[in-house]
């Protein structure tokens, strides 16, 4: 009987719709065909969410962020269509620190994750966002280096790859996989996306899948190396990559003496990595092409998304776990509070999402602490009290209001080889403490985007110099800083 017929011999409102009820029930419990594409979006109308994290990706190492030499087309198609953030930042610049704030959604000060061996408590881990998805009835997926501690909580996870050799440190680029063939992380990942897809992408409940590439990570050693997929060995051959504005020699001779020593983590790892020219276009280089790997990867995964019928209710979110100096100050790493460092890349892509913000180049500030509560919001899941970043997607609809500045910490290993620094990051200035020294540096960051000009020395910036004190303090007090945190993050490399 075809729905014509019934609203002719169904005349009454309440009878039209008891029968729509009635269909819908029946629509919702019919068994999917093999693609389950059409009932598979009824069935599951909360969103599956795939987090994207790089290691050492900077915020301008991407197309999408204005960068014309590096290959990034598949990301640079989502960060267009989608939200891409101008101003991402993370609260501190190690992987350790970061990862854990992404996970939690709070700082440094309240997660107390100080160095590489302390593992997330129980407690932490039961107000992570993975955990109270999976609260949520959403499947867990985990793929790559998941970098907090040395025990991490794979027993949460319904889909569990681990490149970290159960938590015991930074995965080697090159493994050997199940055929005893060689392969690459990145790959090794690549490979890991696709099978959870095919096992999770309909198995009648969303899913939330967390990647962490190792790349664009140097490969730790003496010196360092990147470590490149063969198949992108050819890129950038051709091209000359420009020197940094800081890369020239008078910008580490103008930084303090307790910080220009060979002693340096920066400084010692840029001599094997940057140290002559040649090794600065080969390294690079390499990076780039590390990056352009993921690029592969991102577009592996959305060939298979559309192909499983998924696609358009699944989200992406992709970030840097941390920056990353390239020359920049005569040093490489991270650590330190110049924007090379902290400032990252952050997209989101909904195709669900409200027109206002989309294809929108958002210029609020971001930052990773705003991961957790965004992916819990997305999912209707309650953001706990605990969790100090905010839902992004309320931040651009105006729902709470936009931050105005947030507070810097990173305390790991501290003087001579990474100095402890603490500050507070605004859209304008910038004010740094290095507080085994008690040297302090501004930086007009709108002008002075390169920060080469310190001006904690100028008379001209006194009372400028002092409200930024005053807000540091601020912040240091309501974040619960003690004045020895330090003495927590003696862990050595």
């Amino acid at each position: 009987m075809n729905k014509k017929t019934i609203y002719e011999k169904r005349k009454k409102r309440s009878s039209i719709i008891s029968l729509g009820i009635v269909v819908l029930i029946t629509l919702f419990s019919f068994v999917k065909n093999d693609t389950g594409r059409d009932a598979e979006m009824q069935a599951s109308p909360k969103p599956n969410i795939i987090f994207l994290l790089t290691d050492d990706q900077r915020w301008d190492a991407l197309g999408a962020m204005g960068n014309t030499i590096i290959k990034t087309p598949n990301m640079n198609k989502l960060a267009s269509a989608g939200i891409l953030f101008q101003n991402a930042y993370v609260t501190t610049s190690i992987c350790c620190v970061s990862r854990a704030s992404i996970l939690t959604g709070q700082y440094e000060s309240r997660h107390n994750i100080h160095d590489f061996s302390t593992d997330l408590s129980q407690e932490a881990i039961a107000q992570s966002y993975p955990a109270l998805l999976k609260n949520a009835g959403y499947n867990l997926g985990f793929a790559g280096k998941f970098g907090v501690g040395h025990h991490p909580p794979s027993s949460i996870f319904d889909f569990w790859v681990d490149t970290e050799a159960g938590g015991k440190g930074q995965p080697d680029y090159v493994i050997t996989g199940k055929d005893g063939k060689k392969i690459h992380d990145t790959d090794t990942l690549g490979n890991a996306i696709q099978t959870f897809l095919d096992e999770f992408g309909h198995a009648g409940k969303p899913f939330c899948l967390s990647v962490s590439f190792k790349a664009p990570h140097e490969q730790d050693g003496y010196p360092p190396t990147y470590v490149i997929q063969p198949k992108y060995k050819d890129y950038y051959k051709d091209v000359t990559i420009p020197y940094p504005v800081t890369a020239k020699p008078e910008y580490w001779n103008q930084l303090p003496d307790f910080f220009r020593t060979d002693t340096n983590f920066g400084r010692e790892r840029w001599k094997g990595l940057f140290g002559t020219p040649e090794l600065y276009q080969e390294n690079v280089k390499n990076y780039y092409r590390l990056i352009t790997g993921v690029d592969g990867v991102v577009g592996d995964m959305l060939k298979k998304l559309e192909q499983l019928g998924i696609a358009k209710n699944t989200i992406i979110i992709f970030m840097g776990d941390n920056g990353m100096f390239l020359g920049e100050h005569g040093i490489e790493g991270k650590w330190y509070g110049y924007e090379e460092s902290i400032r990252v890349p952050l997209f989101i892509y909904d195709p669900n999402a409200p027109d206002k913000i989309r294809q929108y180049r958002a210029p609020q500030m971001a930052l990773n602490i705003d991961i957790a509560p965004t992916i819990l919001a997305m999912a209707g899941v309650p953001v706990p009290k605990g969790m100090q970043g905010v839902d992004l997607i309320s931040l651009l609809e105006n729902r709470i209001p936009e931050r105005k500045d947030f507070f810097y910490q990173h305390y790991f290993l501290g003087g001579p080889r990474i100095p402890r620094v603490e500050g507070v990051v605004t859209k304008d200035f910038k004010y740094m403490n290095w507080i085994e020294y008690n040297y302090e540096e501004v930086y007009d960051v709108k002008h002075d985007p390169h920060e080469t000009d310190n001006l904690a020395v100028d008379p001209k910036y006194k009372t400028k110099l002092a409200a930024l004190r005053k807000r540091y303090q601020a912040l240091k007090k309501s974040h619960g800083v003690p004045e020895d945190v330090w003495n927590k993050a003696k862990t050595k490399f």
